[in-house]
């Protein structure tokens, strides 16, 4: 597990690799951070990745500066589905295929505001599976989704800000042939999966409205959908 840095555009921008213990080679993910950033519970993401036989890769789309003052900008490059931190996460993709320790076959991981951008890397950024949680869902939903690699995604009943997300996702999957797996859990709210905590500026509203943390209980139970869906889509996926 070590600090790295990849090119993107020319310029060295910092990430956060774990790899597996044994030899390879091995699949890949990229990692996509909740909102407050390359923080240490999103690293310990990564490794759980590793841990399972993944190379992962945590681009820092933030570039080490605070998560308050960057949460506007991805959330500007998010609605546009283009700018500087898509760029990075396709540098990620092509950087980790590459390695000579990963069979070519490399998938993303994003929570939150990161399942939003591993939705939209699903069908722009040539992976080959991707696993949205609690991601916000872009405007045209069947035409952003068109052509998207296989989705497994989890979203929480109790979280409001996303109230019918896996319902429409399953729907627009569905209507596009996407091979997917999306589940709502009722008694779950945003970031189940992750041991975040909440900014104590944002307690009111990530508490009452999003149900931050609620639901902890149903996290190994996505996490084992997770990694049965890249098992049979990046473990056992075609390399053609």
């Amino acid at each position: 597990m070590t600090d790295i840095s990849v090119a993107v555009d020319g310029v060295e921008r910092s990430a956060y690799l774990a790899v597996p213990e044994g030899e390879g080679p091995w699949p890949a993910v990229v990692v996509i951070f909740e909102l407050v950033g390359a923080n240490a519970d999103m690293r310990a993401q990564a490794d759980r990745l590793a841990a399972n036989g993944y190379l992962a890769l945590l681009p820092d789309l933030y570039d080490g500066k605070p998560w308050i003052r960057c949460v506007s900008r991805a959330m500007r490059e998010f609605r546009a589905g283009r700018g500087p931190s898509f760029a990075f996460l396709e540098a990620s993709r092509a950087w980790l295929a590459a390695r000579a320790d990963c069979t070519g076959r490399v998938g993303v991981a994003g929570f939150c505001l990161g399942g939003g951008f591993a939705l939209l890397a699903a069908a722009g950024g040539g992976f080959d599976a991707a696993a949205v949680n609690y991601g916000l869902l872009p405007n045209d939903l069947e035409e952003a989704l068109s052509g998207a690699c296989p989705v497994v995604a989890n979203y929480g009943g109790r979280d409001r800000l996303l109230k019918g997300a896996a319902a429409k996702l399953d729907r627009t999957l569905t209507v596009l042939g996407v091979d997917h797996d999306v589940k709502e859990y009722p008694d779950a709210g945003h970031s189940f999966l992750t041991e975040t905590p909440v900014p104590v500026a944002a307690v009111p509203l990530m508490r009452v409205t999003l149900g931050v943390g609620i639901g902890r209980e149903f996290g190994p139970e996505a996490w084992e959908r997770i990694f049965a869906f890249f098992g049979a889509h990046l473990a056992n996926g075609s390399t053609t």
